[in-house]
């Protein structure tokens, strides 16, 4: 029979993917060497410094998203091509997973190959969640794709389409059109 603890943690990983920081843990009361006594157990792996998977948890298909904003010790948002793929608004296919982390952000670890980090540090009113992500909102990532010189037809078709989805205001779409014209001056003659 698990123990309060073990229970406890695990609902908090469900929230997440089925993930913990040693920080999380910490957080919710208890002692993160908890996650190496459960990792000894076969309860739980370690993925990466800090960050532990309960086995416990069925893996599903966002799990690596999760694991990406973990490990840059929590401080991701999931941006770029990779927001606006799992936000659905245009045709892309990333190569990688888009991680925005603070300008503070430093490591001495060797970034994942299939992570890109890009520095930004974010207001609050350009982050959210979705499906228990940490994801930067629509129109930032429509501007981190313009910023990124992304097609321009991908960065019109995710303009088209958060607008139809009322993910973004009017304002928001003036914001988006404009930013496009000033960094791609074809997209405005071609109207």
């Amino acid at each position: 029979m698990p123990g309060r603890v073990y229970t406890e943690l695990l609902d908090l990983a469900q929230d997440q993917h089925g993930y913990l920081r040693t920080e999380d843990v910490r957080d919710a009361g208890f002692d993160p060497k908890r996650l190496v006594d459960y990792e000894r157990r076969g309860v739980a792996e370690r993925v990466a410094y800090g960050v532990y998977r309960m086995k416990a948890i069925p893996p599903d298909d966002l799990e690596e998203y999760m694991r990406a904003v973990l490990w840059p010790m929590g401080a991701g948002v999931l941006s770029h091509e990779t927001a606006l793929d799992l936000y659905e608004l245009c045709d892309v296919n990333p190569a990688g997973i888009d991680v925005t982390v603070p300008h503070s952000y430093r490591t001495h670890r060797p970034v994942p190959a299939l992570y890109r980090l890009h520095p930004r540090s974010l207001a609050s009113e350009e982050a959210g969640g979705l499906r228990g992500l940490p994801i930067v909102t629509p129109l930032r990532a429509i501007l981190d794709g313009i910023e990124t010189h992304m097609r321009r037809e991908l960065i019109e078709q995710a303009i088209h389409t958060a607008e139809q989805q009322s993910l973004i205001t009017a304002d928001g779409v003036a914001r988006a059109r404009n930013t496009l014209a000033e960094r791609h001056p074809e997209a405005t003659r071609e109207r």
